[in-house]
């Protein structure tokens, strides 16, 4: 009877040998390696929804702003002269701010800038006489809605990620590999679907000039009757990347030229990748028509807002001729299914 209990207090007090021991890390290893991307995935699933949910509240933001203001969306960007960048009258975020219960901040830029900055139209669509907007103590302040949790683009810095679109609007390009052209020369596709020249970046005040939805120069847009391709056929507002278009790295979102109007479909979705950003052609933020499109950092493509206030994830890979047709308000080509 000693002896048996000998023998299990020896089992009991000997420990783990070498290969027990690593065979159970190893175990923990692959548990750790299987939960970590399980965890990533949950983590960006919620970044997702945060993201999708800020661009309904905007969406919808832009349609309470169109109810109360002559049926008008709220203006890309104000400025008196039309194409004066130092008269800055504000962007669309900032009128559209008293709709997203940012009241106070409104109120603040009014302040700072001297008189209402709720400007009226004339005929054209020119800002009629305001207070210019002043920029200190506006460009620090972050907007609480205004970054997608997805992207690390220096956290705490003022920019926003949502972006006004202007549809398939043309844009001069350089250093010989202008993709805009490539597609707003009318024919050059087969079959053919490329759009004619126009305003670059839609820098006209006059609406009939604008394809989208937004410009910076204010060029006044009514809700619902500029869009007679269909509200649910038509892009609002997409998502776009600091690190890929170097307007929105000015954190200017209050400015009508900070960025946040300047995104359009001729350029496909994620068309630059924020790790391999440089100096050449084609993966230069500073090189517009190649840098003003939607990205996100969603794998695969990026978060839209449409002018019916729904939200849509569009692939990457979608077909370019209907990622046009569903950001131009007017073409005749309404399309769909698109995801």
């Amino acid at each position: 009877m000693l002896r048996i209990r000998d023998r299990i207090r020896w089992l009991t007090a000997r420990g783990f040998t070498l290969i027990e021991l690593l065979v159970v890390i190893a175990i923990i290893a692959i548990l750790i390696a299987l939960l970590v991307p399980a965890v990533q995935k949950v983590r960006e699933a919620a970044a997702r929804a945060q993201c999708q949910n800020n661009l309904k509240q905007i969406a919808l933001a832009c349609i309470g702003y169109a109810d109360t203001n002559q049926k008008r969306l709220p203006p890309g960007g104000l400025n008196a002269g039309g194409g004066d960048w130092n008269d800055e009258r504000g962007s669309w975020l900032v009128h559209s701010l008293p709709y997203m219960e940012q009241t106070p901040l409104y109120n603040k830029i009014q302040t700072a800038a001297g008189g209402p900055i709720q400007s009226t139209y004339n005929s054209v669509g020119k800002a009629a006489a305001a207070g210019v907007l002043v920029r200190t103590g506006t460009n620090d302040t972050t907007l609480p809605y205004g970054r997608c949790p997805s992207d690390d683009y220096r956290p705490g810095v003022a920019v926003v990620n949502y972006i006004g679109s202007y549809g398939p609007q043309c844009a001069t390009g350089g250093q010989g590999c202008d993709v805009n052209q490539t597609y707003c020369n009318g024919n050059a596709q087969s079959p053919p679907w490329g759009y004619t020249t126009s305003p670059d970046h839609g820098n006209s005040a006059n609406p009939s000039d604008i394809r989208g939805l937004f410009n910076r120069l204010g060029a006044p847009l009514l809700f619902p009757a500029s869009i007679p391709d269909g509200t649910s056929n038509t892009i609002l507002v997409g998502e776009g990347l600091p690190a890929t278009h170097d307007h929105l790295q000015q954190n200017l979102w209050w400015g009508f030229n900070g960025g946040n109007t300047h995104a359009g479909t001729i350029i496909p979705i994620n068309f630059i990748d924020p790790a391999k950003v440089n100096t050449s052609c084609l993966t230069n933020a500073n090189q517009w028509n190649a840098s003003f499109g939607f990205a996100s950092r969603h794998t695969g493509g990026a978060n839209f807002a449409f002018a019916d206030g729904s939200i849509h994830f569009l692939s990457q890979t979608i077909n370019h001729a209907t990622y046009n047709k569903i950001g131009c308000r007017n073409d005749g080509q309404p399309t769909g299914p698109f995801e």
